[in-house]
């Protein structure tokens, strides 16, 4: 099996040396922080709607300043902390630093808050002046905030309450998770290892990694179930205190789409909820099965799964984006050469893969857990596709380098595209194809309607959690069935033991509403792969253009430069008629072979 084979990660590790040369110098640059931070407020607070240009300009390069140093220490304790979350120390200088920056944050908390009150006209001249073009962006998305602020005080309240409330909790769901061992065959895993083998192409391995990640997810359902209800009835609390019309108005803000684009997108994927069951039946019919069930998912259709080392998946990673743009190879291969990923499985690390951004001074890190797996290739080109977008976007500046989720997505879901392409390309079979084409409509599914689905039970908890008060673990499990069957229509036999699956995804309580950005990307890459295969001379220097972009307009501005227009309902259907020509072409491989 594959799981029992060296893939060549077990000793990529990732040098933080590059954020400090010894962890000493993490505290000298959290107190020059935090006396920068104060006379920051000593030269600036109640002064915000006087400041001429150069003023604000010279303001906004010290506040600048204050946030680099803390985010540079931030970014340092995670990352030693997301490696080995079962070590007590590094969850103390965690912790450490999360208070650190709260009191250095509320020292400067003023600023955006007066920045808001500033009257329109004379914030209108100041936007208006080149002095403040690497600002300018970040200026006039702080002003849609304001309808929803609370005064300095009651914001300084709730930034101190924070870092002992929501953000514990949320540290204390990751270790909790983390924590979790899983039963299989005399041997204990990591959640990484079980939810491997739901891609094994031997039926009795799924349904038992099936049934064991759900006894782990059971034993464990008590706390998890609490710490829902907690974080659910926080949010409920401070989007009350800021009259945030819904629960998901503050993340549309936050990914600068207004309530009409998302909706858009939600009601296209969910209308086209018959690709998925066409989909999984056809499924069905590869795997020669009589019932498809939740574990039959992720399936191999080809009979054995790849196994991919890690130079293997190397090369072929640096190999797509080399040939898509060899300036996108360079930086890719910046990362391996210089151990900017971390790549083992190891006890105590945090499940699944992120590329953290960092600071702009210095570089992304990317996490991954590498197991040899078609699909962790496919996820190790998702995280350097992110990993090239944010260190492009890093000239932006710390406020602008940022993108909102909505189109943070993009690098990512557009580097697998590559990935799959060459892949493909590679291979002359119907079979080899269909499998691979499968493969790739699997990610979809899971991108797409997944996505969708886990905002439709997102807004289901927060709704009921709102109406209702606190909810049961059963109710979790209703709510979760409801949401997902509804997705599957009859295509997909879900087990009892799935009403459980709900409790492990870190989305729903680090980032409320973050899911549908994953369709919202998907949906946007297919777009943007089918200007590229028009235009493949021309199209490459524009997309890293937009790239090097990073959030310095808004996300329907930025891809309207590549002929894309987010604004109309009819964008997403287009990307959904995409994705029905690729099941199209599936059966037409299917019936061949």
């Amino acid at each position: 099996m594959i799981d029992s084979l060296p893939t060549g990660a077990e000793q990529v590790r990732w040098d933080l040396s590059d954020l400090y040369p010894a962890p000493d110098a993490l505290e000298e640059d959290l107190q020059t922080a935090h006396q920068s931070a104060r006379t920051f407020a000593e030269q600036y607070h109640d002064r915000v709607r006087q400041l001429n240009v150069t003023e604000m300009r010279t303001a906004l390069e010290h506040l600048e300043d204050v946030h680099e140093r803390a985010g540079r220490a931030a970014t340092y304790a995670y990352l030693s902390w997301a490696t080995a979350t079962n070590d007590a120390a590094r969850g103390a200088l965690l912790q450490h630093v999360r208070e650190a920056s709260a009191a250095i944050n509320q020292q400067v908390l003023f600023f955006e808050l007066e920045w808001r009150k500033v009257p329109s006209d004379r914030a209108a001249m100041l936007l208006a002046r080149t002095e403040l073009d690497r600002y300018r962006h970040h200026l006039t998305r702080e002003r849609l905030f304001e309808p929803y602020s609370l005064s300095e005080p009651e914001e300084k309240i709730l930034q101190e309450t924070g870092v002992t409330g929501r953000n514990a909790w949320k540290r204390f769901f990751a270790e909790s998770v983390g924590a979790i061992r899983y039963d299989y065959e005399d041997t204990s895993v990591t959640q990484q290892e079980i939810l491997a083998k739901l891609y094994e192409s031997d039926r009795s391995v799924r349904r038992k990694a099936a049934l064991s990640f759900t006894d782990g997810l059971q034993a464990a359902a008590r706390p998890l179930t609490y710490i829902f209800n907690t974080l659910l009835a926080d949010k409920a609390s401070r989007d009350r205190l800021r009259h945030l019309p819904s629960w998901i108005a503050g993340r549309h803000l936050a990914n600068e789409i207004t309530d009409a684009m998302a909706q858009a997108l939600i009601d296209a994927v969910t209308s086209r909820y018959d690709l998925v069951a066409r989909y999984y039946r056809l499924k069905r019919k590869v795997l020669q099965l009589e019932e498809l069930h939740d574990y039959d998912r992720y399936a191999p259709v080809a009979e054995s799964a790849t196994f991919y080392s890690w130079s293997d998946a190397r090369d072929l990673t640096l190999s797509s984006y080399q040939s898509f743009h060899p300036r996108m190879g360079q930086i890719a291969e910046r990362f391996f050469a210089e151990n900017w990923i971390d790549a083992a499985v190891v006890e105590g690390k945090q499940a699944g893969a992120f590329s953290h951004g960092a600071v702009p001074s210095v570089h992304p890190y990317v996490l991954l857990n590498y197991t040899g797996r078609a699909r962790d290739v496919q996820t190790l080109a998702h995280e350097l596709g992110h990993g090239i977008h944010q260190y492009l976007a890093s000239e932006q500046g710390l406020f602008q380098a940022g993108t909102p989720l909505t189109t943070a997505e993009t690098a990512s879901v557009f580097g697998e595209m590559l990935v799959f392409q060459q892949l493909l390309s590679a291979e002359s079979g119907a079979d080899g194809q269909l499998a691979l084409l499968m493969g790739k409509i699997d990610d979809t599914m899971a991108t797409v309607f997944r996505q969708i689905a886990m905002n439709r039970f997102e807004d289901a908890i927060h709704t009921a959690r709102r109406n209702s008060g606190e909810l049961s673990m059963e109710q979790f499990g209703d709510l979760w069935m409801a949401t997902q069957s509804e997705m599957f229509q009859g295509s997909v036999t879900l087990g009892e033991h799935y009403r459980h699956w709900w409790s492990y995804i870190p989305h729903f309580l680090h980032t409320p509403g973050y899911v549908y950005a994953y369709a919202f990307g998907e949906l946007l890459v297919l777009a943007l792969h089918g200007r590229y295969q028009s235009a493949p001379e021309d199209f490459p220097h524009r997309y890293l253009q937009l790239l090097a972009a990073g959030g310095s307009d808004w996300p329907h501005v930025l891809v309207g430069s590549l002929g894309v227009d987010l604004k109309s309902p009819s964008f997403w259907l287009q990307g959904l008629a995409t994705i029905e020509a690729m099941i199209g072409q599936a059966e037409s491989l299917y019936a061949a072979a």
